[in-house]
């Protein structure tokens, strides 16, 4: 009762001390020593980790400060909050690290952002919270008679699971006049109590003692148990067994087969009979870890392997065998037979990943750190030296820690996600011994993508081909472009670039969808109107910061057979495609009545044109061509044949759907006379015309003369006039080769123009426009100035001209204008302009609206003119 009410009191004093706590820094290893006694409550502070680690609050919480463990019971954790290492349930020692004298629990602290490990040692103190405890409550021994002073029993020793001080310190036996007690140490066995024959023993004054063993610990106060022994004094055996060696040591390898033979131990007895027959067996004493491993031949005393043995649990043992004789009261000798453990190479090395990052940035710097990893044999010697590899084609190399057995995963080279984007790393860790033993363990690591590519499109440059007369709002064409990177750094969206330029002008009639790439027409295009154009598109990903990559898309517009045939002639009065045509009845086969004239907008088969007849009165008479469309008598008249005949042509073009007109023509047979007399009609008014032509010619030259001679006069006195250093500016051009006028030659539908003039800048040309027909002369002054001035030339066609010149100059022009109507005219325009240095300016405009009649031109096959029907001046 006494020491149950002292319990409570010892477990407040030992709970009183376990709150100070000792934090040890080993300035050698950088590791955090605390220590703290068991059986303390949970949630008792152990030490602050964040004040040791000079950590403040707000870093603790963002590195997330946590206690890495691979064993599934935690005893301590780390509080996020204030960085306190606290007790996570209550500790027992003795089930924690058994009787070891010294408790520690290796911690593995971990900081994220940037990755760092500390170790933290707790070692856990022992209190005094068990008794010892004898393995028998009673014991009985059998002592002869004529044992000898001195004779010794040793006895089965208490055991405490307690350790250290609070385990069993000695023994006390009561109070008797026969035997006193000894202990012997046993280092990791403890103590053991032998009791020893201080005086000699009578059977028949006592036949029997009956002693009490007492038990102590060190605690203060101390606890004990009890063993009863009662001692039975036996007749004579006056000799005990000798053993033959003083002392048996052997080398025993780890797992050896169970029955291999670990030793033979040999005693003798003086005595005879009974008396003297040994038998041998393991001491009372002994650890039933060890009767487990270990088994004695009780006649021959040979020794064999009972269990497993293994170096890792215990590298050694120590056995106490007894050699007893076989007498009523036998006696007994006790010899220690000490087995050493010889390591085998039977571990296989552990591997540990500790702070794994699964995910790694591709424009990560070399020597980033993956993950640490830990690696342990439980061998010794060589037989526990690990070596950690890891593969040779991978950007990832082990670099080995301050700590033995521990290494950091880093990368050595850069990573491209797009050429690999995951690493199924294989580490192997392999030992020294022989045969050598490895494991290996694969880890994953997935490259997380950067924005580091641009868009590529697949081609560049676009080139598509779209028909005229397009459905407005519908895709036309479509881009594409992809990304090398990933998610949304991969994620293209499409832009046309407008920059507002006068080249990039169509591009307001283009929309893209910023997904797909297609692009959309808003208008229908015209082919006679645009044949090409070119824009740009933009492609732009979704990364931060955004990258982006353009292509040039060119569009070629495809003719369509949109438009019908346009008779030119035969035209009447009215607009309609009806002629009438007089020839004599005297002609001959393949005369040229007329030739039907007939012009196409499109280009190509679109616009190549058939004639054909459609309605004819006497199929023998005439015959068309079907390429140029003239119209000749295929025989001689005679007088049965009708005096009118009506031709209908069927003009058609070679479009897949074909596009026709039709002309009328009346053919009407005359007498020669009639025709002779319309010819020299005809002439007359012709050589009227040509008077009043010649008078209006004579006019004109003469006034071109004298304001041309005035323009020089005036120039070279202004020239003279002129500083000598702006005579340079106006030195003829090189390419000036000395002709005061020239003619440029075009035409328009079926008519042909020439505008005479003086030499202008080299490079003029003429660019199309509304009706084709725009000449434009490039402007070499440093302030661009032009002079435009639109030209009349029939009803119907306008031509402008663009004029820009390097000096003072006088410009004459004629612009004939030869018809190919049933009236052909000429017509006549001077334009006068002087130009000096940009100051001084005037022109003027001479129009003379008068027309003459031209004889008639041969054309050539087509319908077109030919050169050689041009005039020359």
């Amino acid at each position: 009762m006494e020491q149950k009410r002292r319990k409570p009191w010892m477990a407040r004093g030992y709970s009183i001390g376990c709150l100070i706590v000792v934090v040890l820094l080993s300035a050698a290893s950088a590791q955090i020593r605390y220590s703290i006694s068991e059986e303390v409550n949970e949630g008792t502070a152990v030490g602050n980790v964040a004040k040791d680690l000079g950590l403040d609050k707000i870093t603790l919480k963002e590195r997330k400060c946590r206690i890495v463990s691979s064993s599934a019971d935690v005893l301590f954790q780390v509080n996020q909050n204030d960085g306190v290492l606290y007790v996570s349930r209550k500790i027992d020692r003795e089930e924690v690290c058994a009787q070891s004298s010294s408790c520690l629990v290796n911690l593995k602290t971990v900081l994220e952002n940037p990755l760092e490990i500390h170790y933290v040692e707790v070692e856990v103190l022992d209190i005094n919270d068990h008794s010892p405890i004898f393995p028998e409550d009673n014991k009985i021994l059998e002592v002869s008679e004529n044992a000898l002073l001195g004779a010794r029993f040793q006895l089965k020793g208490a055991q405490d699971a307690d350790s250290g001080r609070f385990s069993v310190q000695h023994y006390k036996l009561s109070q008797n006049d026969h035997f006193r007690l000894e202990v012997k140490d046993r280092g990791k066995d403890g103590k053991i109590p032998i009791l020893v024959v201080q005086k000699s023993l009578d059977r028949e004054t006592a036949g029997s003692h009956s002693l009490v063993l007492t038990a102590l610990d060190g605690g203060k106060p101390p606890k004990s148990g009890e063993m009863n022994i009662l001692i039975n004094v036996l007749d004579n055996n006056d000799n005990a067994p000798v053993f033959s060696k003083d002392v048996y040591s052997v080398m025993l390898h780890e797992n050896s087969p169970i029955g291999t033979t670990v030793i033979q131990v040999n005693a003798t007895d003086a005595d005879d009979g009974p008396n003297g027959e040994v038998v041998y067996s393991f001491s009372n004493s002994m650890n039933q870890n060890v009767l487990d491993l270990f088994d004695i031949n009780e006649i021959t005393g040979e020794i064999t392997v009972k269990g497993p043995i293994d170096y890792e649990e215990n590298e050694r043992y120590e056995i106490e065998v007894e050699a007893s004789d076989k007498a009523s009261a036998p006696l007994t000798s006790e010899k220690s037979v000490l087995i050493k453990i010889v390591d085998v190479n039977d571990n296989v090395p552990e591997i540990e990943i500790t702070s794994f990052s699964s995910f790694i940035p591709e424009d990560s710097r070399p020597g980033t750190t993956v993950a640490h990893i830990s690696v342990n044999d439980l061998d010794s010697g060589i037989n526990g030296k690990v070596i950690c590899t890891i593969s040779d084609d991978s950007p990832f190399a082990l670099t080995p820690s301050l700590k033995d057995k521990m290494f950091s995963l880093v990368t050595k080279s850069a990573l491209d996600r797009e050429q690999r984007d995951k690493y199924d790393l294989t580490i192997t860790a392999k030992d020294a011994g022989q045969p050598s033993l490895s494991s290996e363990k694969t880890i994953t690591v997935v490259v997380s993508d950067v924005n580091d590519n641009r868009p590529e499109f697949s081609l560049s440059p676009y080139t598509f081909y779209i028909s005229e007369a397009n459905q407005p709002g519908t895709s036309v064409f479509s881009v594409k472009a992809f990304d090398r990177d990933d998610n949304d750094n991969a994620h293209v969206s499409y832009h046309i670039l407008r920059d507002g330029s006068p080249e990039n002008k169509l591009t307001s009639f283009l929309s893209i969808n910023s997904e797909t790439g297609d692009i959309l027409a808003l208008k229908s295009f015209d082919f006679e109107a645009q044949k090409t154009f070119q824009f740009q598109v933009v492609a732009s990903d979704s990364g931060s910061p955004s990258l982006s990559s353009n292509v040039t898309v060119n569009v070629f517009i495809l003719d369509q057979n949109d438009n019908a045939p346009v008779i030119l002639y035969p035209v009447s009065s009215n607009g309609s495609a009806e002629g009438v045509e007089e020839i004599p009845r005297n002609v001959n086969a393949g005369h040229l009545v007329t030739k039907v004239r007939a012009y196409d907008a499109d280009i190509g088969y679109n616009g190549w044109l058939l004639f054909s007849l459609q309605q004819v009165s006497d199929h023998s008479l005439f015959g068309l061509d079907r390429y140029t469309g003239q119209i000749r008598t295929l025989r001689s008249f005679t007088e049965t044949d009708e005096a009118e005949h009506k031709l209908v042509i069927l003009v058609k073009d070679n479009g897949n759907v074909s596009l026709s007109a039709t002309a009328t023509v009346m053919v009407k047979l005359v007498e020669p006379k009639e025709a002779f007399a319309a010819s020299d009609l005809q002439s007359s008014a012709k050589d009227d015309e040509d008077s009043h032509v010649t008078f209006y010619l004579i006019i004109t030259l003469g006034s071109v003369s004298v304001l041309f001679i005035v323009s020089i006069i005036v120039l070279i006195a202004m020239q003279c006039s002129k500083s000598p250093d702006y005579t340079s500016k106006y030195l003829p051009e090189t390419n000036y080769d000395g002709t005061l006028c020239h003619s440029i030659q075009y035409r328009s539908g079926d008519k042909r123009y020439m505008l005479v003039g003086p030499r202008m800048s080299i490079g003029s040309t003429i660019v199309p426009g509304s009706h084709a027909n725009t000449l434009v002369l490039p402007d070499r002054r440093r302030n661009n100035e032009e002079l435009i001035s639109s030209v009349p030339t029939s009803s119907d066609e306008t031509t402008n001209f663009v004029s820009s010149v390097d000096s003072p100059f006088l410009w004459c022009g004629f612009f004939l204008d030869y018809d190919i109507d049933a009236k052909p005219s000429v017509k006549l325009n001077c334009l006068f302009y002087l130009n000096y240095d940009s100051k001084i300016s005037c022109s003027v405009f001479i129009f003379f609206p008068f027309w003459m009649e031209c004889p008639p031109v041969q054309s050539s096959q087509d319908s077109n003119l030919a050169d050689e029907d041009m005039f020359h001046l």
